[in-house]
């Protein structure tokens, strides 16, 4: 079992190859824009994971999925020469939810913010019920603000 510095530095590096690779040297026409988001790693270094964005619609996206998966083999070579790690891990790519969910906190915001400026927009010229203080004193504490020379505190 390796300690989590180690697996942490090795799935930085794998993030770094695979996106090197990705660029220069993988030439396969399905593969669209895509962006390497981040890379993990198993404790025991066996498995790595690849999280991907693409730039495009759903068509482009599957077919950047099919083309990392055709690739997988050459870019775990690569990988492995590279790291110099004894047993070279398997990678595994999976589309990062990041951008989706951005995206939906995002449109959740905007209804807030809607929201917000109804809410606004009802309250313009309204007064609140009640007094300034709403709170009662009890006539004791009332006596007790005043100083023997009759100056509040």
């Amino acid at each position: 079992m390796a300690d989590n510095a180690r697996a942490r530095k090795l799935a930085d590096r794998i993030q770094v190859v695979v996106a090197e690779m990705l660029r220069g040297r993988i030439k396969d026409p399905r593969l669209g824009f895509v962006t390497v988001t981040d890379a993990r790693v198993t404790g025991d270094l066996r498995e790595a994971t690849v999280f991907y964005t693409v730039y495009g619609d759903d068509e482009e996206r599957a077919a950047t999925a099919a083309a990392l998966e055709s690739a997988k083999g050459i870019l775990r070579s690569e990988v492995g020469r590279q790291t110099g790690v004894k047993f070279t891990p398997t990678l595994t790519f999976v589309p990062d939810a990041l951008p989706d969910n951005a995206r939906t906190i995002e449109d959740l915001l905007d209804r807030a913010r809607a929201m917000d400026a109804e809410v606004r927009q009802a309250a313009t010229g309204k007064t609140f019920a009640g007094e300034a203080d709403p709170y009662r004193k009890p006539e004791d504490e009332a006596a007790d603000d005043t100083d023997e020379d009759g100056a509040g505190t």
